[in-house]
């Protein structure tokens, strides 16, 4: 997503348009985006686009709900581990359909599963631990610093990302929203730290994960769908060794977090994917990324509404400060490059 609560994935494609920011897969890695091909054209039209870009936000908005709602039957790791196993299915079922292969170089496979541990395996580990204390309005809205994080990487690990007054000012004013969201000017007074650390860690994950990815990835020539199935595929077994190791087996399957486990799996690291790389594809990545700000309006709405969650003033203000910033840190792009989509 992007910073977003899906799986961003790793594009091979060589990029073609100036560098953006470290925020997002589509600032990190600009590409071109192929002609479609005519028979993919009629299922497009068939639900146009500004319907899947309503799903879209649907999807990612609710995947904190789902994470909050997996985590009351299963540990962190077990709802982390669901979701990728969820995800990666609904890919490689569409890798097949496709008659695509995976990756076979050795050294692509190796990178992908450092791309893995930082788009895939700590930051979803990380919102799911943190929303044992925090509310999933919180760490939505934590999930939105991800660009902030992103721009102020960039300028350290990016020699060619210089930054601008504007996206300098864009920063500061992000980060002055998280202050505001957290009630600094009260001492953090009923915030927990340590699971709202644990979010905004997640959100930093992306971009040093889109940073590894651009300096090492770039140019070995697989499609968007191959590389992501592959790194969740590689994200599967890191979690497959690690959660036997820290967490026990659940005593029973509670349907209701089963289900959020599912969808957060199927819909927001599988399904969404697809939609977004659709969108960018068809209406290009200005519009398509707009959906970045969908996201936390959705999934605090989807918190107090559903999970009665509390919801103070300086919350929803705050988050408007953060987009606010967020928006600002987006570099100018040349509106010929279609970059590739994340699924977070």
């Amino acid at each position: 997503m992007s910073t977003t609560p899906g799986a961003p994935t790793a594009s091979a494609t060589p990029s073609t348009s100036r560098p953006g920011s470290a925020g997002t897969a589509t600032d990190l890695h600009p590409t071109p985006t192929p002609t479609p091909t005519p028979a993919a054209k009629p299922a497009r039209r068939a639900l146009g686009w500004p319907v899947r870009f309503a799903v879209l936000s649907l999807i990612w908005g609710f995947s904190f709900l789902f994470i909050k709602v997996g985590t009351q039957g299963f540990a962190p790791l077990q709802v982390t581990l669901g979701r990728v196993v969820f995800g990666a299915l609904v890919l490689l079922t569409m890798l097949a359909l496709r008659r695509e292969r995976l990756p076979r170089s050795g050294r692509t496979w190796g990178h992908l599963a450092v791309a893995a541990l930082f788009l895939n395996v700590l930051p979803f580990s990380l919102f799911a631990y943190s929303e044992l204390t925090i509310p999933s309005t919180l760490a939505g809205i934590c999930n939105a610093t991800s660009p902030l994080w992103g721009m102020a990487l960039s300028v350290v690990a990016l020699s060619e990302d210089r930054p601008t007054r504007r996206r300098v000012a864009g920063l500061g004013i992000g980060f002055l929203g998280v202050l505001t969201v957290l009630g600094a000017w009260q001492g953090f007074a009923g915030t927990d730290l340590t699971g709202t650390a644990m979010a905004l860690g997640a959100s930093l994950c992306y971009p040093i994960g889109w940073i590894y990815v651009r300096r090492t990835l770039a140019g070995s020539g697989q499609s968007h769908l191959a590389m992501s199935s592959a790194q969740l595929l590689l994200a599967g077994a890191q979690l497959a060794v690690l959660t036997p190791l820290f967490t026990t087996a659940p005593t029973s399957i509670p349907l209701l977090p089963l289900l959020a486990v599912f969808a957060l799996g199927a819909l927001g690291t599988g399904l969404a994917f697809l939609l977004q790389y659709g969108l960018v594809d068809e209406v290009g990545p200005t519009t398509a990324q707009m959906v970045t700000y969908f996201v936390p309006v959705i999934a605090t709405a989807a918190g107090v509404l559903l999970l009665h969650e509390q919801l103070s003033w300086n919350t929803p203000l705050g988050a408007l400060i953060i987009l606010a910033g967020a928006a600002l840190t987006r570099p100018h792009r040349s509106p010929s490059t279609r970059p590739h989509p994340t699924t977070d």
